[in-house]
């Protein structure tokens, strides 16, 4: 019975995990437009919240898949593999639609490549 409620956990817990990923990816990418005022007018806050719909779930979805596939291997495995994929979903997704390179930015905070000065360097954007 121990062994049954883990696995509800670990299904629930990626899930979850995955949605939260999927909310952050948006609000990074949310926040850079905002800084640096590049693709924030109307259209581009719509284009934002619509992939946020799609993104939301989408996240979801692939961690569990994730979690499903790995923790056959080990439970560690498992969680290290659902943490590492919304990692790289995460970081790519701000470095597609948080940065917009070559969009005129009005804000006069970040230069040509719209990428944020909070943006750790050693991270791709």
């Amino acid at each position: 019975m121990a062994g049954h409620r883990v696995r509800w956990q670990g299904v629930v817990a990626s899930a979850l995990g995955g949605a939260v990923a999927g909310y952050l990816a948006h609000d990074l990418a949310a926040g850079a437009r905002a800084y640096c005022d590049a693709g924030w007018e109307a259209g581009g806050k719509f284009e934002l919240f619509f992939e946020m719909l799609l993104l939301v779930p989408g996240c979801a979805v692939l961690a569990l898949l994730v979690w499903l596939l790995a923790r056959r291997v080990n439970p560690v495995v498992g969680v290290a593999a659902v943490v590492l994929v919304l990692w790289v979903v995460v970081v790519w997704y701000f470095a597609t639609q948080g940065t917009l390179a070559g969009y005129r930015g009005d804000s006069g905070l970040c230069g040509p490549d719209n990428v944020p000065p909070w943006w750790p360097a050693w991270l791709p954007s």
